[in-house]
């Protein structure tokens, strides 16, 4: 495995982690701290789309295939990874498989955000979707901290 095909994040949030949970898990609050506005909930097997509400971005179209719900610990999806050229196609692409893996810790809630399967993708994507998708997960996992904080 290269250095460039998993990303993986960790922050130790002080709430419950049921409350965590939810942030992450419920489409309307994952849209607010992910800036998003979600059409449908997440459920296993099926697709999740919206339109990117971050400032700049809101031409970019929102879409997810959710792998694994496991109640307060494991939400996982797939997705194409950095696709904001609305001319192009990246439906024939690999999709990365993102998880949240939370545990208890030190009293709060320790979020684990793994991307992983870059190497899969067309060779000239990996290195600009892989940068944008590691400095991003940083600013994420701020967003979902404030979000359970407010």
């Amino acid at each position: 495995m290269s250095a460039t095909n998993e990303i993986r994040k960790h922050l130790l949030i002080q709430a419950p982690q049921s409350r965590v949970w939810r942030a992450i898990t419920d489409s309307a609050q994952f849209g607010a701290w992910f800036n998003v506005r979600l059409e449908s909930p997440f459920v296993v097997g099926q697709t999740t789309s919206g339109q990117i509400t971050y400032k700049g971005w809101e031409h970019v179209r929102f879409t997810l295939q959710t792998e694994a719900l496991e109640p307060e610990t494991r939400f996982a999806y797939r997705w194409h990874p950095y696709a904001i050229d609305m001319n192009k196609d990246y439906s024939s692409e690999p999709m990365t498989l993102v998880e949240f893996l939370l545990e208890p810790q030190d009293g709060g809630t320790l979020v684990t955000v793994v991307e992983s399967g870059f190497d899969r993708l067309p060779p000239e994507r990996i290195e600009e979707a892989f940068r944008m998708n590691e400095r991003g997960w940083e600013e994420q996992l701020r967003n979902v901290q404030a979000h359970v904080a407010a």
